[in-house]
């Protein structure tokens, strides 16, 4: 750094000696060039002495460092980042086929349910149509039994008439009798 100072300083008494004088002295205190000379060299001598450019040095090594750490903790967070993304990455991949398994198997189950619903629904239809063919029979069954009951009982005033047109009170009696005996006797 003090190598710097003194090519600068060089180069100023290099260009106050080339310079244009205007017809006065080169060393002298009226000659604007070489006060400025003067007044430069002062100026860098007392850096040198204060120990400003080792200050500098330092100040630029530290904001160097600094910059460095800065890098390096940036260098961290992204690493973190891209693992972070690496593992939401797999956690989307886990979730998505999840969901493939869960629609699969909500697909399975409803094709067995309307499958269990269909027998359901057969064996149900199969109940329904045995209890109306039963209502049926019970109701063609009811309805013999009327229509012989009617007729039995047709039957029964007829012959009632047609026997006592014909016999006497004391056979008509009997014949009554023997005609209820006949048909207790085939109903029971």
């Amino acid at each position: 750094m003090k190598n710097v100072f003194l090519i600068v300083a060089l180069l100023g008494i290099v260009a106050v000696l080339t310079g244009n004088n205007h017809g006065e002295p080169m060393v002298s205190l009226h000659n604007t060039n070489f006060v400025v000379l003067l007044a430069f060299l002062i100026f860098v001598g007392i850096l040198l002495y204060t120990g400003v450019p080792g200050l500098l040095a330092k100040a630029l090594d530290a904001r160097a460092a600094r910059i460095k750490a800065e890098l390096d903790e940036a260098k961290a967070l992204r690493d973190e980042a891209k693992a972070l993304l690496a593992s939401y990455d797999a956690k989307h991949k886990e979730v998505t086929e999840q969901s493939a398994r869960i629609i699969a198997s909500a697909k399975e189950e409803a094709e067995a349910a309307a499958k269990q619903a269909k027998a359901d629904l057969k064996d149900s239809i199969a109940r329904r149509l045995a209890a109306a063919e039963e209502q049926i029979a019970s109701a063609e069954a009811a309805a013999l039994r009327q229509v012989r009951e009617s007729a039995i009982s047709v039957a029964v005033a007829a012959a009632s008439e047609v026997l006592a047109k014909q016999n006497t009170a004391e056979a008509a009696s009997a014949s009554i009798d023997a005609a209820i005996a006949t048909v207790d006797a085939k109903f029971h």
